[in-house]
C-alpha cells in the first residue's frame, strides 16, 4: 500500500512557506471556482464588438446616402435620431481600436520578453526572470513563470548540493575500506581479526547510507510502499527502547518509555515507525551526556484522533539559529556523529504516513520531538 503522496493536511517541506496548502490553484481561481475573463476573451470581444460597430456606422452611413439621393422614402423625423446614432457608433468604433490597438501594443512587450525568458529556461539558464507589467492576465503569467523559474533554480542547487554531500559521505568510508584491503594485499597490514572487523564496520556504515539514500528518495518521491498493518504503538515503543538500553547505560543517560493506558491500536507500517523511533532516541542519546534523562512517552493525540510519540531529553539542546535547519538533509550540528540524514528520514516517514513532526529546543534545556500519527 502506497500512501506517501501528502494529504490535505500535511505540508511537503519542500513546498514555499509563504504559499498555501493545498494549493488553490491558477490565480483568481479555486478548487471549484470559475476562471476569471482572460486577457484572450477580452481580445475576442473586441475584435467581435469592433466590426459590428464598423457594420453599424457603415449601415447608417449607407442608410442616410439612400435617402438623400431618394432611393428610399424616410421620414424627415428619423434623421433625429439616425444621425446622432450614425455618429455614436463611428466613436465607439474608433474607440475600440484605438483600445485594441493600445492594448496590443502594451501586450507586445511583456510576451515577447516572456518567449525569450522561456527560451532561455529551455536552454538551461533557469536564472531568467520577467518584468511582472502589461494587463492582470499577464501579470499573472509572468509572476507565474518567474515563481516556477525561481523553483527549478532552487531545484537545481539542491541537487547539485546533494550530490556534493552523498559524494562526501561515501568517499570516506569507501577510502577506509580501500586502504586496509590494499595494504593488507600488499603486506603492510596484517590481515588480523581487528583489522577485518574494522573493514567490516566500514562496509555497514556505507550500506546503512545507502539505505538511508533510498529511504529518503522513495519518501520524497510518494513511492515509498508502506505496509500498514494494526500494531499496538505502546508495544512498538517499549521494545524500541530495549534496543537502546545498554548504549543509554555506557553513556550514563536515564531511558525510560511509558505509555497511556488503553491506547488500542494504529494502522502504520511498523518497520517504518521503528526507524523513525530508532532515529530520535539515538539523537537524544547522541546530545545528552552522563546524568542526563531520555523518555519516550506514547499518548493520545491532544488535537485530535491518533496518536503521538514524544521522545524528550535533558541534554544540551539545539541552538536557536540552527533549530530551522535540523531537518535538512547532510546538515549536522557540532556533536553529530552519523550522516546528518536521521531526521530527515524522520520527517518524509511521517508524511509518507499523513502525520506530523515538530521539535522544540532550548540551547541547554534539551529537546522534545512530537510525532503524531492520524
Amino acid at each position: 500500500m502506497n500512501r506517501g503522496w501528502p494529504g490535505p493536511r500535511n505540508r511537503p517541506h519542500w513546498w514555499p512557506s509563504d504559499e498555501p496548502w493545498p494549493p488553490n490553484g491558477p490565480p483568481g481561481r479555486g478548487w471549484q471556482g470559475r476562471p476569471p475573463l482572460h486577457f484572450m476573451w477580452r481580445v475576442g470581444l473586441a475584435l467581435l464588438l469592433f466590426p459590428l460597430l464598423l457594420f453599424t456606422a457603415f449601415a447608417i452611413i449607407f442608410w442616410l446616402a439612400a435617402a438623400a439621393i431618394g432611393a428610399i422614402d424616410v421620414p424627415r423625423s428619423a434623421f433625429v435620431w439616425v444621425i446622432p446614432l450614425g455618429i455614436l457608433a463611428l466613436v465607439f468604433g474608433f474607440a475600440s481600436i484605438v483600445r485594441l490597438a493600445r492594448s496590443l501594443r502594451v501586450s507586445a512587450a511583456p510576451i515577447t520578453e516572456l518567449l525569450g525568458a522561456a527560451e532561455k529556461v529551455a536552454n538551461g539558464d533557469l536564472s531568467a526572470r520577467v518584468s511582472e507589467a502589461g494587463p492582470r492576465e499577464l501579470r499573472q503569467l509572468a509572476h507565474a513563470f518567474n515563481l516556477m523559474s525561481a523553483r527549478l533554480e532552487a531545484t537545481d542547487q539542491q541537487r547539485r548540493d546533494f550530490l556534493a554531500d552523498v559524494t562526501h559521505e561515501l568517499r570516506t568510508p569507501l577510502t577506509v575500506v580501500t586502504g586496509n584491503l590494499e595494504g593488507m594485499l600488499d603486506g603492510v597490514y596484517a590481515a588480523d581479526l581487528q583489522r577485518l572487523n574494522a573493514t567490516l564496520e566500514e562496509t555497514r556504515l556505507l550500506a546503512t547510507l545507502v539505505e538511508d539514500l533510498r529511504t529518503l528518495a522513495l519518501a520524497e518521491t510518494g513511492s515509498l510502499p508502506l505496509q500498514i498493518e494494526p500494531i499496538d504503538m505502546a508495544v512498538l515503543a517499549a521494545e524500541t527502547v530495549v534496543q537502546f538500553r545498554r548504549q543509554a547505560e555506557d553513556r550514563g543517560v536515564t531511558l525510560e518509555s511509558e505509555a497511556t493506558p488503553g491506547l488500542g491500536t494504529v494502522e502504520v507500517d511498523p518497520v517504518c515507525i521503528r526507524q523513525v523511533l530508532e532515529n530520535l532516541i539515538a539523537n537524544a542519546l547522541n546530545y545528552s551526556k552522563a546524568g542526563d534523562s531520555v523518555r519516550v512517552r506514547c499518548a493520545a493525540n491532544p488535537a485530535g484522533p491518533g496518536i503521538q510519540l514524544v521522545v524528550k531529553d535533558s541534554g544540551i539542546g539545539i541552538a536557536p539559529e540552527d533549530l530551522p535547519r535540523v531537518f535538512d538533509r547532510f546538515w549536522k550540528g557540532s556533536r553529530s556523529t552519523g550522516s546528518g540524514l536521521g531526521l530527515a528520514i524522520v520527517r518524509d516517514l511521517v508524511n509518507a504516513h499523513g502525520g506530523t513532526v515538530a521539535i522544540t529546543s532550548l540551547s541547554g534545556q534539551g529537546t522534545e520531538v512530537a510525532v503524531t500519527l492520524p
